[in-house]
């Protein structure tokens, strides 16, 4: 029996101790001395979000299936344990064999959103782990990031060994295999991190150097190690059939964000919207046959025991044969007491159609996202969505049944007007008219639109990444124009309006595309006790600028310009496909509000054709 690392006296003075322990459905238990490499997986984020996380899953899996290696997980400790851990001194430890994280091989970080950068800290002050790359030793676990956030890694670049960029299917086999052997022969760590650099899509921060021009921005970034590569190129799987997938995923003692079965339809995305990283990092556009998506509906119900079955994608409605996957996941499971959840749908006849068999209406709402009120601001983003079709598409759920419905839209995207912002309840108004032209007697009561905006923040390797953004204050007036302007409205009284945190859009946008120096900010804030940013209640604004003044860098240097065209950028080594000069005239397009036709119309060149087997093959259709 496994002994906790936990005692009875801590576990009943936390809140859900199920987090810690351990010993869920299908965790993986193997005899840490017939291995030879142990791998921490770790989410930088409290238990029910971390253990909702696909990419972690497949990795669990995948490395699991390997006789030789013993993968477990890792979570942030939420604030109470995390206090007690330091004040006891308790190492942090993997949930599987409740065993010091300092004692394996390699600590996995997926690194998912910017504000999770202070939980990288903690995981490494709890574990024990010298914060900086260059202080560690063989004593220590080889410290490796991978996720979206790894496509600008510089701010983080000090403390991670390694960095895998693209995904984790590809290259992490001949890693572990170079590991083995380097140890089997009693080499040093940097031999290890010298090999690991000539791996196609791992980089290694301590390997190069960067120097600054007087204003601050980049002038050189070059390796100074003969085995590290100029340019990092990403690593993506082209045959989505031939890769595993978890049909057994741990199964959560407590309740998670995402409780279900998620089946991944596909990776990319053709819609090309200018503001959206993913849609730019994870081409071309690759499907799991339908065949295989059966096959794995059956058996992650049946090991799991779950009760709804979610489709993932970046946009379900592209997948070609999502007509015939529905179909068969209603025929075959509904009527055994299965959701099926569908997100990431355009709202057209056949998605309503299907929402209508899946959901009950009159408790379900319907999701648009416009981004933009006005056609021109929609035109800008290369959205691809006029407001006949909003409107058409509203107009049959309203028909169908539903009667709420939610909007989400941005604030301070580029070239934005106060004619735009004004727009947004415009639309909202119009949408909310639509079902009051509905006969009475058809209606569902009264409608609900719910409005919600964030602020925009511009993303590398996105046609958006030169665009300046704005101060606190500025962004609280765009929101305070839309505010009013929902007050002015006809149908005021069906509209709510909701609006996203300044603070936090302001520190995202510094992180999403600083340089090194941004570092020794997310260390300063650290020390001075930021932790969960991410979370509303526990984000403390006051302690980062206390940071940004500690250290002397300049937020206004990262977010109040609009960089020229020829600046160099932290993550210009790194190689998606896309290239720049692509997101350049999509850039110049976006300024003339001109629209770009999304993939599967046309292609426009954007330079993924040299990863054959999506949907753009050499630059053709």
């Amino acid at each position: 029996m496994r002994k906790l690392a936990l005692n009875d006296e801590i576990l009943m003075k936390i809140e859900k101790p199920a987090r810690y322990i351990g010993g869920e459905v299908n965790s993986v238990y193997k005899d840490k001395e017939s291995v030879d490499i142990r791998f921490a997986m770790c989410f930088p984020d409290v238990y029910e979000i971390g253990m909702s996380h696909l990419g972690m899953k497949i990795l669990y899996d995948m490395f699991n299936r390997r006789d030789d290696v013993w993968c477990e997980r890792v979570f942030s400790p939420w604030i109470d344990l995390d206090k007690m851990m330091k004040e006891e001194k308790i190492p942090l430890f993997a949930l599987e064999s409740q065993e010091p994280v300092r004692d394996f091989d390699f600590l996995g970080i997926t690194i998912q959103y910017e504000m999770c950068y202070t939980n990288i800290l903690q995981i490494l002050e709890l574990s024990g782990i010298p914060f900086d790359a260059t202080d560690r030793t063989w004593e220590d676990p080889i410290v490796i990031g991978g996720g979206p956030c790894v496509y600008n890694p510089e701010p983080l670049a000090d403390f991670f060994d390694l960095f895998y960029i693209g995904e984790g299917e590809t290259v992490y086999d001949r890693l572990f295999d170079v590991y083995k052997e380097i140890r089997r022969r009693g080499g040093s760590r940097k031999e290890f991190l010298e090999a690991a650099a000539e791996i196609e899509g791992i980089y290694v921060p301590a390997f190069y150097e960067v120097t600054y021009q007087e204003d601050g921005t980049i002038q050189d970034f070059y390796p100074v190690n003969v085995h590290a590569k100029p340019v990092i190129t990403k690593q993506v799987v082209m045959n989505m059939d031939e890769i595993t997938y978890p049909e057994k995923p741990v199964v959560p003692f407590i309740k998670v964000t995402q409780d279900r079965v998620v089946l991944e339809i596909m990776r990319g995305c053709i819609r090309g919207c200018r503001f959206c990283q993913a849609g730019m990092i994870y081409r071309p556009t690759r499907e799991r046959s339908v065949e295989q998506l059966k096959k794995y509906a059956y058996s992650m119900l049946k090991s799991t025991g779950h009760e709804e079955i979610s489709l993932s994608s970046l946009s379900s409605s592209d997948y070609s044969q999502l007509k015939e996957l529905v179909e068969f996941l209603i025929e075959e499971f509904q009527g055994k007491g299965i959701n099926i959840s569908l997100p990431s749908l355009r709202i057209d006849a056949f998605s309503l159609d299907v929402m209508e068999k899946v959901q009950d209406i009159r408790k379900s709402s319907l999701t648009f996202a416009p981004e933009a009120g006005s056609q021109r601001m929609r035109n800008v983003i290369n959205k691809g969505l006029t407001e006949e079709m909003i409107l058409e598409g509203a107009g049959e759920a309203f028909e169908g049944g539903w009667n709420k419905v939610k909007l989400y839209f941005m604030l301070g995207l580029p070239s934005e007007t106060e004619e735009d912002m004004k727009a947004i309840p415009e639309l909202a108004d119009k949408i909310a008219r639509r079902y009051y032209e509905i006969p009475k007697d058809q209606r569902n009561g009264k409608c609900q639109i719910t409005t919600s905006t964030s602020f925009f923040i511009p993303k590398p390797f996105t046609p958006f990444q030169w665009a300046k953004m704005y101060t606190n204050e500025e962004y609280i007036a765009k929101a305070a124009v839309v505010k009013h302007a929902f007050q002015e409205q006809l149908n005021r009284k069906s509209l709510k309006y909701h609006w996203h945190d300044a603070e936090v859009t302001v520190l995202e946008g510094v992180l999403a595309r600083g340089d090194r120096r941004v570092g020794r900010v997310i260390r300063e804030a650290y020390r001075l006790g930021c932790l969960y940013d991410s979370w509303g209640d526990l984000f403390d604004n006051d302690k980062w600028m206390q940071a940004f003044e500690d250290t002397g860098v300049d937020i206004g240097f990262y977010n109040l310009r609009e960089r020229s065209l020829d600046e160099t950028f932290p993550w210009d080594f790194i190689d998606i496909g896309v290239t720049k000069q692509f997101l350049k005239k999509e850039w110049e397009r976006a300024v003339n509000a001109q629209v770009t036709p999304n993939c599967r119309m046309q292609c426009s060149g954007c330079g993924v054709a040299k990863w054959k087997g999506g949907v753009c093959i050499e630059g053709k259709n």
